[in-house]
């Protein structure tokens, strides 16, 4: 049966890290639901390829509704992390120990949201320090597993390792 994951993204996303997970989530049966400040709305990527109509406004989602959390990188995740609803809708799922998947700069919520801790993981290589102070254990891998929880990878070169884990983690 396919699972529900939420998708926190806004405009300049990296084009690539949204639409190649969309793809191989949804060709194996999953659902997505982008979510930004308000449903309606359509943000654009930064290589302005892409553009993603959002679904829902981050007031009209509860975290518990969805299996898994998907953040695509870009400057999307920065913008989004200065808004604490972003943060603690992020938190809540690291929180649930539900199933994350995070790329390039996606990983800069999960810092915000102080749920990296200890946790093996990996991201765009100019946030690699941040990582580190944030707690994370880094490795310079194409894609880290952490506790059968959270996928992580570090640019767009890493998408079929990325969607490989990551649909490997749906699947159970």
């Amino acid at each position: 049966m396919g699972k529900k994951i939420a998708v926190l993204i806004t405009d300049m996303f990296e084009d690539v890290e949204y639409t190649e997970p969309a793809k191989a989530f949804k060709e194996a049966g999953h659902e997505l639901i982008n979510i930004e400040k308000e449903a309606g709305k359509t943000v654009k990527g930064k290589q302005g390829e892409a553009t993603v109509s959002i679904d829902k406004g981050i007031d009209e989602v509860n975290s518990s509704e969805f299996d898994a959390l998907l953040l695509p990188g870009g400057f999307s995740p920065d913008q989004l992390r200065a808004d604490d609803r972003f943060v603690q809708f992020t938190k809540e799922f690291m929180d649930a120990k539900k199933p994350v998947f995070a790329i390039c700069h996606g990983p800069q919520l999960l810092i915000t949201a102080k749920s990296l801790e200890g946790r093996d993981a990996t991201g765009f290589k100019s946030i690699h320090v941040d990582l580190e102070y944030a707690g994370a254990n880094l490795h310079d891998e194409e894609v880290v597993v952490c506790q059968n929880q959270l996928v992580t990878s570090r640019q767009p070169e890493d998408i079929p390792a990325f969607n490989r884990e990551s649909l490997k983690l749906l699947a159970q």
